[in-house]
């Protein structure tokens, strides 16, 4: 269950319609930081590195969306803070991007690289003006 693109998969060919209803219900308790939901799974193996087919984390979408509890658990639970989706954008430029500044801090605290991805934090902070994380970043 590393990836899921949300279609039906054919038999015998990939996930089933139970594994992909799981993996729906991870991305949107990231999303929406449900971290009650997202604890009960990660604790019981589904595993922090769930990505969807545009290869945003778990970690990603939780950043993205500012949910600094859910971002701590699922870093917690093994999530790599610097793994890029698809597009090059990592879990702290996400946050840079959206001005979270706790996730943000979250993130650092946990060993996010803010030169990696494209583009990075440290060239999102600089884009948008982010002061107050430019100074997280030093």
């Amino acid at each position: 269950m590393s990836q899921t693109d949300g279609t039906a998969a054919s038999p015998g060919n990939g996930p089933d319609d139970e594994t992909l209803a799981l993996a729906h219900a991870l991305f949107d308790a990231a999303r929406e930081g449900d971290t009650e939901l997202l604890r009960g799974y990660l604790n019981a193996g589904a595993p922090a590195t769930l990505t969807n087919a545009a290869g945003d984390s778990l970690l990603m979408l939780a950043a993205y969306h500012g949910h600094e509890d859910a971002v701590q658990l699922i870093i917690h639970h093994g999530a790599d803070v610097n793994a890029p989706n698809d597009r090059g954008q990592t879990p702290l430029a996400g946050a840079v991007f959206k001005g979270y500044v706790g996730v943000a801090r979250a993130l650092l605290d946990a060993g996010a690289d803010p030169d990696a991805g494209t583009p990075s934090a440290r060239d999102a902070a600089t884009m948008f003006a982010r002061a107050e994380i430019l100074a997280l970043l030093g």
